[in-house]
């Protein structure tokens, strides 16, 4: 009989902690007798920042708890650091943009509260079923999240799509791991790692369920083909929520994936890296390409995080500790720079609309020159110019495939970087050499988000001067997970 005492929990005890304090937060919503949404928000946002710093506390070494189903180590931690301060800076956000939709309701933090939960247990599943449970609770939340605007027929068929899709791609994960329990006898990753590893070549149905397995997996990162949900979610969904799908849950899949790939998949490199070879090409060549046409920038954002999941991809596909590094440093920066490129979209309106389009842009250089500038040096970083953090991002990835001879891939990777520019480009365009319309911005006075905006500019600028302490703690975090595969 398994023993859960304290001292055995304490590796669980920040996620512990969020769900007990997420659920008195919701019963606190609940029973104030005037809907309070600034004071559930904040309240929120504290109980992150404690999870943060629990989760620091607690970071070191490796422990498993939960029968071997939750694993917490170097590499957990540093993702779901990322995820935790993706998702405080999710709600710290959207407050201007809710009231101004009217849609300022207490659920909406505790919504985020409960995904974020979900992908704390996606980082640190150690179990198939684990994995599923974390998945599920993650995804549940975001499907409300979706639809939260529920007088505009664009939310709720965002909400009705996502869920859909998001139901098929769970059915396919299942049967996938349904395969894989089948070959292995066991769930856990540990002994399935033995399990599939002892077997040269695999199985064909190990290799189905594998397939099977990335595919949903892929849905949640929204790489090609599994792609399709993510423009009309994007641009359905109120632009707030938006900004957290780009976010949170894009860290968290990724850090499930590469925990899968290098755990009880890591002895069998040879047989999953051609499929998310294939995927990641796929990733990179239809986010630069399909981006081109866009005239929301939603959807332009869609396809191009679309495109920023293939780039992250390839660094995983060197099954190493260089490219795990290369992915955890990519994850980072890539949501430093969405953060900044969501917080200038929250912040304009046009005639009490919110700016949605590419075209309403025109003339921001001129009325408004530090945001356009701010603006610039995240679609500069994001096409990954130098010396902002995006090119580094791109760097790594990119030497982490050479490294292991994967020079095609990275050769790909390096032609579709070069054609994403253009529709990057064309956005600095817009905002300094097309005249603006007669409706004139009017960006939001919200001293949250500037000091977001801020914060993210300033870290996507000087990255390059203190780089030190993201590559080290990436470089130790990337050993932590792959010396079992030695």
């Amino acid at each position: 009989m398994t023993d859960f005492s304290a001292p055995l929990l304490k590796p669980a005890l920040p996620e512990i902690f969020l769900a007990i304090a997420t659920l008195v937060l919701m019963l606190f919503g609940v029973l104030r007798k005037k809907e309070d949404y600034n004071s559930v928000a904040n309240l929120g946002v504290f109980l992150l920042v404690v999870v943060g710093a629990l989760l620091f506390h607690y970071s070191g070494g490796t422990n498993e708890t939960f029968s071997g189903m939750f694993i917490a180590d170097d590499f957990g931690s540093f993702m779901k650091l990322l995820v935790v301060g993706g998702s405080a800076v999710s709600i710290l956000m959207s407050a201007k943009y809710l009231e101004r939709q009217r849609i300022q309701r207490f659920e909406y933090p505790i919504l985020i509260l409960f995904s974020t939960l979900g992908m704390l247990l996606m980082i640190s599943a150690n179990n198939l079923i684990a994995l599923y449970m974390g998945l599920e609770l993650q995804s549940l939340p975001i499907y409300v999240l979706a639809a939260m605007q529920r007088d505009t027929i664009k939310s709720t068929e965002a909400g009705l799509k996502y869920f859909v899709l998001g139901a098929l791609s769970s059915g396919m994960l299942l049967y996938g791991a349904s395969l894989l329990y089948g070959y292995s006898g066991t769930t856990n990753f540990n002994d399935m790692a033995l399990a599939l590893g002892a077997h040269h070549p695999a199985p064909l149905g190990v290799v189905v369920g594998m397939v099977l397995l990335i595919s949903g997996l892929a849905f949640k990162i929204s790489a090609v083909p599994f792609h399709m949900w993510t423009p009309d979610v994007y641009e359905g969904a109120p632009t707030s929520v938006t900004a957290f799908f780009a976010i949170a849950p894009k860290i968290a899949a990724l850090a499930l994936i590469t925990r899968v790939f290098m755990g009880p998949f890591g002895h069998l490199v040879e047989e999953w890296r051609q499929v998310v070879e294939v995927i990641a090409i796929a990733s990179m060549a239809l986010g630069s390409v399909a981006a081109i046409g866009q005239k929301n920038i939603k959807r332009l954002l869609a396809y191009s995080s679309i495109g920023n999941m293939g780039y992250a991809l390839v660094g995983l596909c060197a099954a190493n500790a260089e490219g795990v590094k290369s992915v955890m440093i990519y994850a980072a920066i890539y949501m430093v720079t969405t953060i900044g490129a969501f917080a200038i979209v929250l912040m304009m309106k046009q005639r009490e609309r919110m700016v949605e389009e590419i075209s309403d842009l025109a003339g921001l250089g001129q009325k408004k020159p530090m945001l356009a500038l701010a603006m610039t040096i995240m679609m500069f970083s994001m096409a990954g110019i130098p010396p902002l953090a995006g090119f580094f991002g791109k760097l790594f990835v990119f030497q982490a495939a050479v490294g292991q001879g994967l020079y095609t891939l990275a050769v790909i990777g390096v032609l579709t970087s070069v054609i994403g520019a253009y529709y990057y480009l064309r956005i600095i365009k817009v905002m300094y050499f097309e005249e603006a319309g007669d409706d004139s911005l009017d960006p939001a006075k919200d001293t949250r988000l500037n000091v977001v905006l801020a914060i993210s500019t300033l870290a996507v600028l000087l990255f390059i001067a203190t780089p030190g302490m993201l590559l080290n703690s990436a470089d130790s975090a990337a050993k932590t997970l792959t010396s079992k595969m030695q």
